[in-house]
Parts: C-alpha cells; sequence; structure tokens
C-alpha cells in the first residue's frame, strides 16, 4: 500500500473516531482499514490511535501526523484541480463549519443548493457555538461572527449583526419598557447557556450591567421560544429574532444603548493552489450570505 492511501486512510478514520466510519467514508471493509492503520503505525514506529471497544482517538503523536497529513492531501487535491484547469467540475469532500443557529438558517440552505449543483460533492457540515480552528479539526470552510484573531485564515466580509435585547409586546405591555440597561437587574431574564448564576452585559456606554437570571437555557432557540411566551427579557443576536420581530411577536428595546455590530465572515484555508471545490462553495454562499437583508 502506497503512503498516500495509508495517510488518507488514517485521516479518515481519526476525523470519523472509528474504523468502521472511517471504511464507509472511504468504501473498503473494515479489515482492510485496520490493516492499513497498522501498516502506517508499523512504518513510522508510533502508536496513532487509542482503541477501547467504546472509542477511537489520536495519541498525541497521532495529533501531530494528522494535522501534517491533512496539509498535504489538501494541497495534492489543490494541485490535481490546478491541473485539470480553474473551470473543471468540483469534486470531493468539504467540511464546512458555523454557529448553531446561523447554520441552521443560512448555511445549510446554501449547503443544499451547492450540492444540487455539483453532484461529485459531499459535505460533512457540523454547527458549534465556539470558536472552531480550521486547520487542528479539519474544516475548509467556516462563517465567524465577531472580530477575527486568526490571520493565517482567508476571510471575506458578508455582513454584520447587532446584539439585542428583546421581549414580547404582552411582557412589555404588563411590565413596562426598560429605559436604561441598569433597570434589567430588576427584571425576569432569560439567558442562553450561561456559565455563571450572575451575567454581565455589555452596553455602548461601556458599563456593564449585572443580571441574574431567573432562568437559564442551553441553546438560543429555547431562549426565543420562552420570551415569545411572554416570560421575561432575553438578548441575542438579531439575525436570530428577525422573523419574530418582522411579525411583531417580538420587540427590541434599549435600542439606543446597542453596542457596536459584530462582522461576518466566511472564512478558510489558503492554498498554494486555488481549490475548486473551496473556491465554488465560498462563491456562493458569500452571495447568498450578502443577500440577506437581516444580515445587513
Amino acid at each position: 500500500m502506497g503512503r498516500l492511501h495509508l495517510m488518507a486512510v488514517f485521516v479518515a478514520v481519526a476525523e470519523e473516531q472509528s474504523f468502521a466510519a472511517g471504511a464507509r467514508r472511504l468504501g473498503m471493509s473494515p479489515p482492510a482499514v485496520t490493516r492499513a492503520v497498522a501498516a502506517l503505525e508499523d512504518r513510522l514506529g508510533v502508536k496513532l490511535f487509542t482503541r477501547t471497544t467504546r472509542y477511537v482517538r489520536v495519541t498525541d503523536a497521532g495529533q501531530r501526523y494528522l494535522e501534517d497529513a491533512r496539509r498535504i492531501i489538501n494541497e495534492l487535491d489543490e494541485a490535481d484541480e490546478a491541473a485539470a484547469g480553474i473551470n473543471a467540475e468540483p469534486r470531493g469532500h468539504l467540511g464546512v463549519t458555523a454557529p448553531v443557529l446561523f447554520g441552521k438558517l443560512f448555511v445549510i440552505p446554501g449547503i443544499v443548493d451547492y450540492l444540487q449543483r455539483h453532484p461529485d460533492m459531499e459535505i460533512s457540515a457540523v454547527f458549534l457555538d465556539r470558536v472552531v480552528n480550521l486547520l487542528e479539526e479539519g474544516f475548509d470552510v467556516g462563517i465567524r461572527i465577531g472580530e477575527l484573531q486568526d490571520s493565517s485564515m482567508k476571510a471575506i466580509r458578508v455582513g454584520s449583526i447587532r446584539r439585542v435585547v428583546c421581549a414580547s409586546p404582552e411582557y412589555l405591555a404588563k411590565n413596562g419598557t426598560p429605559k436604561l440597561p441598569q433597570e434589567l437587574a430588576d427584571r425576569f431574564i432569560v439567558t442562553a447557556s450561561a456559565v455563571s448564576p450572575v451575567v454581565e452585559w455589555k452596553f455602548a456606554d461601556g458599563n456593564p450591567v449585572r443580571v441574574k437570571p431567573r432562568l437559564t437555557v442551553n441553546t438560543n432557540d429555547s431562549a426565543i421560544e420562552v420570551v415569545l411566551q411572554g416570560i421575561g427579557i432575553t438578548r441575542l443576536l438579531s439575525y436570530q429574532i428577525a422573523p419574530y420581530l418582522a411579525s411583531g411577536q417580538l420587540q427590541t428595546v434599549l435600542g439606543e444603548f446597542e453596542p457596536s455590530p459584530l462582522p461576518i465572515h466566511v472564512i478558510h484555508r489558503e492554498g498554494r493552489y486555488a481549490s475548486g471545490k473551496v473556491r465554488t462553495f465560498v462563491d456562493l454562499i458569500v452571495a447568498r450570505l450578502r443577500s440577506e437583508k437581516c444580515l445587513n
């Protein structure tokens, strides 16, 4: 078995965290995958995986090798695409990541559109409400909300969103509309994924307001559902509640105290060659996101 083949098998098993799943991804039998990984470990003289009956995880040496293997395979794919010509039909696999609710609302429709246009492509989409390291975690394209810290990525700005405080008209009619951020300290506050019993909300005046949530939920759509029922006030990103603002089911408050908007970028790894599969997906998702009124 060639070294590149062994490397590709290793990457598939590492990313799937399973020999069986890696075999399905590659269209190989599980015993063949097991033999390939064993042959690679013999060649390198190191243990690449920790195996139990419940999981497969890369070792520290395996993690270092995984990063290099991904880079090498990606550069070879890009070289092949460059040789085939810029107009070649994209084929292969893409890993895409985005925040959870953003992915559901805006990225999934773009992925469906892309797959319908390019039948030789496959996409793995992972939606997480945390900053994802594309290189370390094996993603090709990401959508990131907020200021960028990683300068090694190619970034295309596609819009911006705001942090907004909102409640239902029924709640505001019954309890009154807060005029100052400090008034939130005495309100029924709903927060999503808070890690402490006391939360600080920052506003444009630079003075944080400490609020103690009456209800904490682990997803943004759960917080939306609660305030839609006329219970409390929450703070979310403007795109997350855009349909409910348009329908009048929710209203924003304290708009004059909103902090500066947060930028939205599509980011991707830059190689020495222009990757056709990445380029075509990025072009499509950038155009779609820029056309969304609630993101601009």
